[in-house]
């Protein structure tokens, strides 16, 4: 899937779109990859003289992963997108460094409505990155109608 696909099937955009292609795609299950280059911000802060991946982004680039994933199951819904919930049993077991490349598979294990529960596990040169489960849950692309005080 080309980048301006996955631009039309998520909202995400640079600086914060974390999937440079997808490499396949089922009903149930993604897998998309993502290359960092080193000029990403983070690294700046994360840190300076030893740049890592925070996982908290390898966490999001799986999610959008996800959100690719679901863009076909819920075309019908509307201006509907889905936002992440939950994340449960996150495990860091690998840095990810500046040039790294990271495979990212995503795999639907169970839809309730319009909430969506899933399994993710991040690679990085053929080792486990990150792995977790998450849920996300359909929500209108709308500006609430609530008003601040």
């Amino acid at each position: 899937m080309s980048l301006s696909a996955i631009k039309a099937a998520i909202p995400h955009r640079e600086p914060f779109l974390l999937i440079d292609e997808i490499i396949e795609q089922s009903d149930s299950r993604i897998v998309c990859r993502k290359t960092f280059t080193g000029d990403e911000f983070w690294y700046r802060g994360h840190y300076p003289d030893f740049p890592i991946t925070p996982g908290v982004i390898l966490c999001e680039a799986a999610m959008q992963a996800g959100a690719v994933l679901l863009s076909q199951l819920v075309a019908d819904q509307g201006d509907s997108v889905p936002v992440a919930t939950r994340a449960n049993n996150v495990q860091f077991k690998h840095m990810v460094r500046p040039g790294d490349t990271i495979e990212l598979e995503v795999e639907l294990t169970e839809r309730l409505s319009t909430a969506f529960f899933m399994k993710a596990r991040v690679t990085v040169q053929g080792k486990v990155a990150c792995r977790f489960d998450f849920a996300c849950t359909l929500t209108s692309r709308q500006p609430s109608m609530t008003r601040r005080q």
